[in-house]
Order: C-alpha cells, then sequence, then structure tokens
C-alpha cells in the first residue's frame, strides 16, 4: 500500500472534498443576497459534486475504475485542485481565514502524500 491510499489519506482526501463543497457553499451565501444567496449556495457545491463525479479518468485505481465521461489525468488533476482549493478559498474569502489556510495546507499535505497517484495521473 503506498501513502496516497493509506487509511488517513483516503480519510483526509474525503473529508476535504466535503469541506470544499461546505466551503462553496459559503461562498455561495456570502457573496449574493436575498434570493440568489439560497440559489448560489446550493448550486456551487452541487455543480462542483456533479462535476467531480462525472469526470474521471478511466480505470483509476482511487475510484471505482468507471468514469462516466473519461478524461485525461491532467484534466481530472486540475478538476480536482480547482474544486478542492476553491473550496479553501471560499471559506477564506466568507470570512474563515484560519478554516481556508488549514484546509489548503491539508490539501497540499494530502496530494504529497499522493506522488504515486499525482504521477499516475500525470500519464494518462
Amino acid at each position: 500500500m503506498t501513502m496516497g491510499n493509506a487509511w488517513w489519506n483516503l480519510t483526509l482526501r474525503f473529508l476535504l472534498e466535503l469541506s470544499a463543497l461546505l466551503g462553496l457553499g459559503m461562498a455561495g451565501w456570502t457573496f449574493s443576497t436575498a434570493f440568489w444567496r439560497w440559489i448560489l449556495a446550493i448550486a456551487l457545491p452541487l455543480v462542483a459534486a456533479v462535476l467531480w463525479g462525472t469526470f474521471a479518468v478511466l480505470n483509476d485505481p482511487s475510484r471505482s475504475g468507471r468514469a462516466p465521461v473519461p478524461v485525461p489525468g491532467a484534466a481530472r488533476l486540475m478538476l480536482e485542485l480547482v474544486i478542492l482549493f476553491g473550496g479553501a478559498a471560499g471559506f477564506y474569502l466568507a470570512g474563515h481565514a484560519a478554516t481556508g489556510i488549514a484546509m489548503a495546507m491539508l490539501i497540499a499535505l494530502s496530494y504529497a502524500f499522493s506522488l504515486d497517484r499525482l504521477a499516475w495521473l500525470l500519464r494518462q
């Protein structure tokens, strides 16, 4: 088992994914008013979750191996980074700077322990 697939890193990654959705929702709530506040607080995380689940690398060992819409590894990596760091930025910009910074550091830590997965993605 590689460090990227260690139980603690998979758990951290899952929690970061959930946190990213929350951060995006908080950003949607904070940077809009009235009716749009509700729409963006729900739509931003929903769109991110749909993109995350839809665009995948075929035979990705960190997923089921299935890819509803197969994409190259570099495209998947960019999608992951945009969503995860977008969630961290959402916390930061919504007035929770310490949470946003901590989340960004944990994302970097998780990817640092997943260099084998990064190399695999970039070869696909």
